[in-house]
């Protein structure tokens, strides 16, 4: 029997070759194109766009470091800029070719996260690294901060989610269990009250039986009435 790591590689591979299948063209690979549109395989749009993901990753680990110096620091910055607006067109394409939409993704998953550490400045240009400390930055992260203060409903009811209305509480299964456990042991301590209500209640009409006083008055004044009746003929 073959093990989950096996049956998840063998159910990838078919997924490639049926990816791959897909595509009219074979694979190039080679250097990568000045324009996403000149790309018309999948695979080979999604091998590019791993390079410019790596580019990335490499410029953001070396712009942390405040000792590279201003110029040095806003250069690589702007680097990183044109590489993600790059990386951008390469998410479109490889939309349009069958893949995944991973501008979608990656853009809910900055509203996920709460993406304000990288600033976005005019015309979508961010910051990373030291370059958050250059001078005149600081004053784009209050203005950042004072906009987002200051945002409409609509803007904020824009980029709620799903999960924000408890929409998907309960596909996981975890809070329907929590509440049937709550309404067993609702109706449990329920019915243990209706019982107790019943038997003080049959307890209190056994009980309540008439002191010999109110039997007496009870006899006299039934006494008066009989007498007052012979007196009236």
């Amino acid at each position: 029997m073959a093990r989950p790591a096996e049956k998840a590689r063998g159910m990838l591979n078919k997924w490639v070759k049926m990816r791959e299948e897909g595509n009219s063209t074979a694979p190039v690979r080679g250097r990568r194109p000045g324009f996403a549109s000149e790309c018309n395989h999948l695979g080979d749009a999604e091998y590019y766009r791993n390079q410019i993901v790596r580019e990335i990753t490499g410029g953001i680990a070396k712009i942390q470091n405040p000792a590279l110096g201003e110029h040095t620091i806003r250069d690589l910055n702007d680097e990183i800029n044109q590489k993600m607006r790059e990386k951008f067109h390469w998410n479109k394409r490889i939309k349009q070719l069958g893949g995944l939409d991973f501008n979608a993704i990656e853009r809910q998953r900055q509203i996920e996260e709460g993406d304000v550490q990288s600033l976005e400045g005019p015309g979508g240009y961010r910051y990373f690294g030291a370059a958050k400390d250059l001078p005149g930055v600081k004053e784009l992260f209050e203005k950042q901060a004072q906009k987002r203060q200051t945002r409409k409903r609509g803007e904020i009811v824009k980029h709620l989610t799903p999960s924000y209305y408890g929409w998907r509480d309960e596909e996981d299964g975890v809070l329907l269990e929590l509440e049937e456990a709550a309404h067993q042991r609702n109706k449990r301590q329920r019915m243990e009250e209706e019982e107790a209500d019943s038997s003080s209640d049959s307890d209190e009409e056994y009980l309540n039986v008439p002191s010999q006083e109110e039997i007496t008055n009870l006899l006299l004044q039934e006494k008066k009435k009989a007498l007052l009746a012979k007196l009236s003929f």
